[in-house]
């Protein structure tokens, strides 16, 4: 076949392609409309109310996207279900009559009931086209580029209302636009944003860069996740810090180890917090390791590396007795990670930040313990809140001059 492709102008409207294809074998034809413009800055709404028979014959564009009504029938031929036409109300009305006919013998065969309903309601349809009685037409176009003729043109016409409004989200998705960003400074947008800035490696000070994210963990709270790769030596690295302020409370997590899968639990680690694991007399301050967001058995491999490469277990300083304790430390923490040993691994938080996955959540867990308790005078002391104070400040400064 040959399809023809025509540039016009519609008055009073714009600049449209139609485009024509005729088949010479079967006698097909077919007649499509793309706008030749852009997508307006605004969507469309042409609502006419139709009393007679000259206004079936008005001409209408409906591109793609647009969304054809009559309320008085309850139809609408939903968007993107049609290719765009340049037609009248009359063609639209046939168009549609002649869609739901197509499969009306095959109905009448497999679900007569159906086909009926169908048939009664083309006949409604075709009852329109006589104009007994009047109807509203609504053409609702969001890309701005749908068009109702106005026969009165330039004078107003009483019958066609022309509401121009904004696209929702949905709709300008629908178009293929991008939806307008929020502003910079959004907390929605912090949490669905990975941010960049630029650093030094701590190995070898070459340029380096940090990603860092705000990440939701469920049943607990914001934090941070900042990670660094150095491309010059390899060296990577990543650390965890709260996104929240200090807990009212310290907080004292146990858990006791009983099957390997509980190597699979997260777990937080913020800075503040200390690890102790009392079958191996084992005890992590504060500040070791820094903050980690991992998993229970990352921790733990974690620790494991801390302790290997401790300087004063290694190399010509390191006596036999303390290596052979080493190993041995080293051999029982294997254990406990594959399951063949239970341990009790606790969690002491006097900042409240951390956090070790509870499976059953939100039920509670039998081998999980959270206590929680007033910090001492020396805990705020190390945490800086002794000398901290949020509230009356400046008048009580203003009383010091």
């Amino acid at each position: 076949g040959v399809t023809r492709l025509l540039l016009t102008r519609i008055p009073f409207f714009k600049e449209i392609i139609v485009s024509s294809f005729a088949c010479d074998s079967c006698s097909w034809s077919n007649t499509e409309i793309q706008s030749a413009g852009r997508i307006q800055e605004q969507g469309v709404r042409y609502t006419l109310a139709v009393t007679s028979r000259q206004d079936m014959n008005r001409e209408v564009v409906k591109t793609d996207c647009a969304t054809a009504r009559i309320p008085e029938l309850d139809f609408e031929i939903p968007p993107f279900t049609q290719k765009g036409v340049l037609t009248t109300i009359e063609g639209i009305i046939d168009r549609a009559v002649a869609g739901l006919e197509q499969d009306q013998p095959i109905r009448r065969e497999t679900n007569e009931e159906v086909a009926s309903k169908i048939d009664e309601f083309v006949g409604k349809l075709k009852q329109l086209k006589e104009v007994h009685s009047p109807f509203t037409f609504i053409i609702d176009d969001p890309s701005g580029n749908s068009f109702v003729e106005n026969p009165r043109a330039p004078q107003k016409d009483e019958a066609l209302v022309v509401t121009h409004y904004r696209r929702t989200p949905q709709q300008s998705a629908a178009l293929g636009l991008e939806v307008e960003e929020k502003p910079a400074d959004s907390a929605e947008d912090l949490r669905n944003e990975v941010l960049q800035f630029n650093t030094n490696c701590p190995e070898c000070n070459a340029p380096a860069s940090t990603n860092m994210k705000l990440v939701q963990i469920p049943h607990f709270k914001e934090v941070i996740i900042m990670a660094t790769n150095c491309d010059s030596c390899g060296h990577r690295t990543n650390e965890v810090k709260s996104g929240g302020a200090i807990e009212p409370q310290g907080t004292r997590i146990t858990l006791r180890i009983t099957d390997p899968s509980d190597m699979t639990r997260d777990v937080l680690k913020s800075e503040t917090c200390s690890v102790e694991i009392p079958e191996l007399e084992f005890e992590l301050g504060m500040g070791a390791l820094g903050g980690k967001f991992t998993t229970l058995e990352g921790l733990l491999k974690d620790i494991a590396e801390l302790v290997e490469k401790n300087p004063f277990t290694l190399g010509d300083s390191s006596t036999p007795s303390r290596t052979e304790k080493l190993q041995e430390f080293i051999g029982k923490l294997h254990e406990i990670m594959e399951g063949k040993t239970t341990a009790h691994f606790i969690m002491d938080d006097p900042a409240g930040n951390s956090y070790l996955q509870n499976v059953y959540a939100p039920e509670e867990d039998p081998e999980l313990k959270v206590e929680r308790y007033e910090r001492t005078f020396e805990q705020n002391e190390d945490l800086g809140l002794n000398d901290m104070k949020t509230e009356d400040y400046e008048s009580e400064g203003a009383s010091r001059r």
